[in-house]
């Protein structure tokens, strides 16, 4: 199933109204739909280099409005919600995640761990869907999902801009590795950011 619409998201990236279709495969992969946008925002920069702007603002807004959603899913559809984060594996994290939220050091963990899922080839929808059935505050949610899946674009819009195929062949080998990586980083330097500002106050 998932070879399939991995060819079918291939496919939708060469039509001619393929900016169409990457805005509705941005807003689904949000809440439910297992393929990722840049399967999509990859050739299609490589075939419309100058609208690489343009395909890197409309995955990203409609992927937070998916987010957004994915977030409705879970604080208002309650089953609907358990049945996705079930498909995913992570219905048995959820209670602790509850109680993790309790203290501020949990919250901010969160903060943490919603910008990976935004950046990196975590399950972006089942953190969308699980902020949502932990009644997450919605406002930090969007702007966290802001940065991490505008951030995850415009990297993978400007280097396919810039390298081309060349960037693709880097994206098939290591690019859940190293988006990883990067993400970690960015947490880790956001931690340190927070410590230092925390003894100074």
């Amino acid at each position: 199933m998932f070879n399939t619409l991995y060819k079918k998201c291939l496919e939708l990236a060469a039509h001619k109204s393929s900016k169409f279709y990457l805005a509705i495969v941005s807003f689904l992969e949000s809440s439910f739909f297992p393929i990722p946008p840049d399967v999509m925002i990859i050739p299609m920069v490589i075939s419309k280099k100058d609208d690489f702007i343009k395909i890197f603002f409309i995955a990203t807004v409609f992927s937070v409005l998916g987010g957004i959603l994915g977030y409705f899913l879970g604080a208002f559809f309650f089953d609907i919600g358990m049945q996705i984060m079930n498909f995913y594996g992570y219905e048995g994290k959820l209670n602790s995640l509850k109680n993790n939220l309790i203290n501020s050091e949990g919250f901010y963990a969160w903060l943490g761990i919603l910008f990976l899922a935004g950046f990196t080839p975590l399950p972006y929808k089942v953190f969308t869907i699980a902020s949502g059935l932990i009644g997450f505050n919605i406002l930090i949610f969007i702007l966290i999902s802001l940065v991490s899946r505008g951030l995850r674009f415009f990297i993978v819009s400007y280097l396919s801009y810039k390298f081309g195929n060349l960037f693709t062949e880097f994206m098939d080998k290591h690019g859940s590795r190293w988006f990883t990586i990067l993400g970690i980083l960015i947490v880790i330097l956001g931690i340190i950011i927070y410590l230092l500002f925390k003894t100074h106050v």
